[in-house]
């Protein structure tokens, strides 16, 4: 693993990191050969300001805000003055210098200066008085403040102070305010570093070289510590617009590194693989359309085919027009550099196999065949923001259609589903394997023991429950064992997968494929509850003109009950998500083979 420090980002070269992630024939290019005289891309500004009006129309149809009812989460606020911003500042716009908009503009700059704190924050949530929550705030308020300082309309004069009096404000926060989490530090940076390209200050700056001092982390698979899709975009947005605003092009390197990583993290459809983050969005799904501006800057700036390929990709997107088109005007107006027309093609090769060893993590791509394998969860397994717990180690997909993913998990002791010890790699062949452990305890000895007793309330060591018996104190016993095996060997696209559980006899083994919602299964048997038994032979999953074949089955027994551990069931909880289930279930010894194709 890597972290970068300060003074080492400082004296990278213009060079590229991240050579080692992609082919010489990709990165044929300059990281820094900017391209000062391209045109401007017109069509894409006409669709931009097209967009930006119909969002402006819906904002001024909307029922105004309730004063009586206090607002839990002011971005939806910061967005609609950027979006009204961007209109009455720009000249092809229908509502360029309205007057209406001006008003409904100091409507809404009203609520944020109510709401903030004396101390220049808002609160977000349950984030009370929060520096970083304020600026996410900022990140919508200081480019509408950049056109409105441009814009030299006289009935804009009342905004443009309330705009620069809820800025300051905000930035004395920033200059003294805290973190929760390692991208909120950047967040805090970019604001300061737009605040200072508005109002300069040297405290701006020096606040910005206080949280650059502690160095960026990026490992050697191009992911920032959090390894999250949600705050890798927000952390290569906040160090672009540093580079762009502090003129530190030293900081897009970084950008540049993790920006290709989600290259090979990106579906053909735009979904994002995010089963291996650290954060919130591990069980969710994410377009890659929040790297758009990104892409865009970077591919502009670098000349680099894959970053156009990118954009490309995104703006071919049915999401497109909801996620960018109609509330990022503001963001061209204010950065000339995103108006230019990208002067390169957007080339790669997309048939690849990528394994990302910190994370545990491979990526394969046969034409329309689209592998991930997954064995990285932190150790122990804990379900919290900040860890990887998710369980799927399984991803496939065909075109349309699609295994959402595959899990192991068996009935021994209940401690839930299978997570790899991580992934080794043998030429083709993937091993994951997980060894988990049980105990019994023995009595304490006279030199622990209590009268009353009345013991510590603890742990046990295999870590499934809590009870006053003083476990680390205990001697264990009968300890049981169970070593799981899964070998998975790519061919072209053809997964071929061997199971292999050991232990104690007789414990239930469930390999569970949830396939997406809609999709059509042949070969299996049906139940009352609508799950799917394949007992023996192929099945098959079609939808529209793609197919999965999956196989041979086996079904000895049909309990599918608590796949998720004893920790999910005590508190009624589960991980199953929508979606068509097929079970392949046995006992231990359980050894099986079976292909996807």
């Amino acid at each position: 693993m890597k972290q970068i420090s300060r003074g080492e980002f400082i004296r990278l070269s213009g060079l590229t990191l991240a050579g080692a992630l992609v082919s010489d024939v990709v990165f044929a290019n300059h990281l820094f050969s900017c391209n000062n005289t391209a045109k401007e891309d017109v069509e894409l500004m006409k669709k931009l300001i097209l967009n930006n009006d119909t969002k402006v129309k819906s904002i001024l149809n909307s029922v105004p805000l309730n004063p009586t009812i206090k607002l839990s989460s002011f971005r939806g606020v910061a967005g609609a003055i950027t979006t009204m911003t961007a209109s009455i500042s720009n000249s092809g716009s229908e509502y360029y210098k309205s007057k209406l908009l001006a008003e409904k503009l100091n409507q809404e700059i009203d609520v944020l200066l109510k709401e903030q704190y004396s101390d220049g924050t808002l609160d977000a949530g349950g984030n009370r008085q929060s520096p970083p929550d304020t600026a996410f705030i900022l990140e919508y308020i200081c480019p509408a403040a950049a056109l409105l300082k441009s814009n030299k309309q006289s009935d804009l004069a009342l905004l443009r102070a309330k705009l620069k009096k809820f800025i300051l404000n905000a930035g004395e926060a920033m200059v003294t305010g805290g973190v929760h989490t390692p991208n909120h530090r950047w967040v805090i940076c970019a604001a300061l570093a737009n605040i200072n390209s508005l109002y300069p200050d040297a405290r701006y700056v020096r606040r910005i070289d206080e949280w650059l001092a502690e160095g960026i982390y990026i490992n050697e698979d191009g992911h920032y510590s959090e390894r999250s899709g949600i705050y890798s975009a927000v952390i290569d947005k906040a160090l672009i617009t540093m580079a762009r605003l502090l003129n530190r092009p030293q900081l897009l390197d970084i950008v540049h590194k993790n920006l290709t990583t989600y290259f090979y993290y990106t579906e053909p459809n735009g979904d994002l693989v995010t089963l291996d983050s650290k954060r919130q969005d591990q069980f969710m799904n994410l377009k890659v359309t929040k790297f758009y501006l990104q892409y865009r800057y970077m591919a502009i700036r670098t000349n680099n085919r894959m970053f156009a390929y990118m954009v490309n990709t995104i703006e071919n997107l049915p999401d497109f027009t909801s996620d960018i088109l109609s509330d990022s005007l503001a963001f061209f107006m204010e950065n000339d550099e995103l108006r230019k027309q990208i002067p390169v093609e957007g080339k790669v090769v997309n048939d690849f196999e990528k394994f990302f060893a910190i994370s545990n993590l491979a990526r394969i791509r046969r034409g329309k065949t689209s592998v991930t394998l997954f064995g990285g969860n932190d150790k122990p397994v804990m379900i919290v923001s900040g860890r990887s717990s998710n369980p799927n180690f399984l991803m496939y997909r065909k075109g349309d259609a699609i295994l959402k993913y595959m899990r192991l998990s068996t009935s021994f002791f209940r401690m839930g589903y299978f997570s790899s010890d991580g992934i080794v790699k043998e030429g083709n062949k993937y091993v994951l394997k997980e060894t988990k452990e049980a105990d019994y305890y023995q009595p304490l000895t006279e030199e622990f023991r209590k009268a009353d007793g009345d013991y510590k309330l603890s742990e046990s060591s295999d870590g499934r429950f809590w009870n006053k018996m003083d476990f680390d104190s205990r001697k264990k016993s009968n300890v049981k064992k169970q070593i799981t095996v899964i070998e998975i060997t790519e061919n072209n696209g053809m997964l071929s997968l061997d199971f292999k559980v050991d232990g104690p006899p007789n414990v239930e083994v469930t390999i569970e494929m949830c396939f997406k919602q809609g999709s059509n299964i042949t070969g299996a048997i049906l139940d009352e509850k609508k799950n799917c038994f394949l007992k023996s032979g192929l099945g098959e999953l079609s939808l529209g003109a793609d197919i999965i074949q999956f196989g041979p089955g086996k079904c000895e027994h049909l309990n599918i009950e608590n796949l998720d551990s004893e920790e999910y069931t005590y508190h009624q909880g589960s991980l199953r998500t929508n979606g068509e289930h097929v079970y392949i279930t046995g006992f231990t010894p359980f050894y099986h083979k079976m292909t996807i194709s």
